[in-house]
């Protein structure tokens, strides 16, 4: 593991930075916006678990943490696979693989046994916790989108997408499984909105 000693290194002034192992490449890439895309669901899942921190008497919440913290150590692996050119690679760096995406598979059936049915759409919201990771769903699923770009210039491998799709698909499940267990209700979608009153 790499000692940080010095944050900044004044190397991506002119608008590059650099892939492990010190090819360099334009900020506006695919490749980057894809990472740093990852980066950003991340820290978002971060702020789920913080607001979770608040409801640590709950078991779910107490789950759904241990549950997040793979989460984040997931992502960071797939952002470091992502930042790391084909021919760099070693094949013994940690990488998502079928298990991961199995877990995931099993945890949104886990959670599906404690909800009832969707009839419709709902809108994201509830408490802190599931507002949280309904926006770390919406980031995960752009990083799904931007991934597309890097896996067709042969970039990425294939694995990584379906984690990320089956992950956008938890993060929904999550939201509404910790929203369940805090009492919050489901704003539904209404498809025909008639425009509120607004007061005198």
């Amino acid at each position: 593991m790499p000692k940080l000693t010095r944050i900044y290194t004044r190397t991506g002034d002119a608008g590059t930075t650099a892939l492990v192992g010190g090819t360099r490449v334009p900020k506006d890439s695919q490749r980057i916006a894809c990472y740093g895309t990852v980066d950003e669901c991340s820290s978002m899942i971060g702020l789920a678990r913080r607001a979770l921190s608040d409801h640590a008497q709950h078991p779910r919440a107490q789950t759904l943490d241990r549950w997040l913290a793979w989460t984040q150590d997931s992502l960071f692996n797939l952002g470091s696979d992502l930042a790391t050119p084909a021919e760099k690679r070693n094949p013994a760096r940690p990488q998502a693989d079928e298990s991961d995406v199995t877990f995931l598979e099993r945890a949104i059936d886990r959670c599906q046994r404690d909800l009832e049915p969707l009839a419709n759409f709902i809108h994201p919201g509830g408490s802190y916790a599931g507002g949280y990771l309904h926006m770390a769903r919406t980031i995960c699923r752009r990083a799904e989108r931007l991934l597309v770009a890097v896996q067709r210039a042969g970039e990425a491998e294939a694995i990584a997408g379906k984690f990320l799709n089956r992950l956008s698909d938890a993060l929904f499940v999550w939201a509404r499984w910790i929203n369940n267990e805090l009492g919050e209700p489901e704003h539904i979608w209404n498809h025909h909105p008639q425009h509120p009153e607004i007061p005198e």
